[in-house]
């Protein structure tokens, strides 16, 4: 079996400036036939509707963010010439794929069995060529899978992964962010605080800000702080 390897990203590049710019990958355009058929889907897969747009010219852009991604999908007219259901081998990660999976059966959505590959790249397979049924060894990390398409057949892959190679965590908050989620939860723990129990503020706020980053209200991230404060006392 190959051996995962994680190179230097820290190299300096020949002519490059010594200042980097942050370039973050937020966003991924999906080829659909029918707008109205595929916001009802992700809809249904629990997304974040974050936005849709239609304007006079026929254009209209929907946009949708998985629960905790740094990362949002679009879709709708005048978007791409992309034939709709070419986007294939989209990646969702998470910690637990059996418990992915269960969740989205639950919403009425056809996942396939998790898996693991039986050859390099057989993940990719639509026929489901070389993949073999169950979890990884010892779930090791990176090689289970489990499958599902959109409408369209776009293809989107749930990928567990359980320990992380180095530096290769999820992108961070930028400063700018994470000093308004500060300050918005500032603002909601002082609603809280007149009549909560004692408790020390970092608690509520690390609660707090962890629900805005799954994508909950700050209504609801108010709650979840909440909850994580009486719930521990």
């Amino acid at each position: 079996m190959a051996t995962l390897r994680a190179f230097p990203s820290s190299e300096p590049i020949s002519g490059a400036s010594p200042e980097r710019v942050d370039m973050r990958f937020e966003v991924v355009v999906i080829p659909v036939a029918d707008v109205e058929r595929s916001r009802e889907f992700y809809t249904k897969l629990g997304w974040r509707l974050d936005a849709d747009f239609p304007f006079e010219n026929g254009f209209r852009v929907v946009q949708f963010t998985p629960p905790g991604s740094g990362c949002s999908v679009q879709f709708g007219t005048k978007i791409t010439s992309a034939a709709p259901g070419s986007a294939q081998g989209l990646y969702l990660i998470v910690s637990d794929v059996g418990a992915a999976r269960t969740d989205l059966v639950a919403r009425g959505i056809d996942v396939s069995e998790v898996f693991h590959p039986g050859t390099p790249g057989s993940q990719f397979q639509i026929d489901g060529g070389g993949r073999i049924n169950g979890p990884a060894p010892e779930h090791a990390t990176y090689n289970s899978f489990a499958t599902f398409r959109d409408p369209d057949g776009n293809g989107w892959l749930l990928q567990e992964v359980t320990t992380r190679l180095p530096g290769r965590g999820p992108g961070n908050l930028d400063v700018a962010t994470l000093t308004e989620l500060l300050q918005e939860a500032e603002k909601h723990h002082g609603e809280y605080e007149p009549t909560a129990p004692k408790h020390h503020w970092s608690g509520w706020y690390a609660a707090y800000i962890v629900a805005r980053q799954d994508g909950k209200t700050p209504e609801e991230a108010a709650k979840d702080g909440k909850l994580h404060i009486e719930g521990a006392l």
